[in-house]
């Protein structure tokens, strides 16, 4: 054959990561089985199965690195946070100077 494929072969559809996504859960909630979600999205069957595999392997994936409570803060977002405490510290810090710069001045002023 001119495009490379044998007999009785389909050529391979490339799924979108939302076609993806809407076959697992047709297949997750029941809506389709295994064979009917390849038969309506033109997909061979092992497709399917391999699409649900790699789906659990992620929801997996991603439930072992959540953790309840507050999210975890990244790298860059600790050092933002630590340069936020340094802004207030350093504000904090001015203010008294300056108002101990003030007191000083006006008694120096009055005698």
């Amino acid at each position: 054959m001119a495009d490379g494929q044998g007999p009785g072969r389909r050529r391979k559809r490339l799924l979108t990561p939302e076609e993806k996504y809407e076959i697992w859960v047709q297949v997750l909630t029941r809506q389709l089985t295994q064979a009917e979600a390849a038969v309506r999205w033109g997909v061979d069957p092992t497709t399917v199965m391999k699409l649900r595999r790699v789906a659990k392997e992620g929801a997996l994936a991603a439930l072992a690195a959540a953790r309840p409570g507050r999210p975890r803060q990244g790298e860059d977002d600790a050092e933002l946070a630590a340069a936020k405490a340094e802004v207030a510290r350093l504000t904090e810090a001015i203010k008294e100077l300056s108002v101990e710069n003030l007191l000083l001045r006006g008694k120096f002023s009055w005698g």
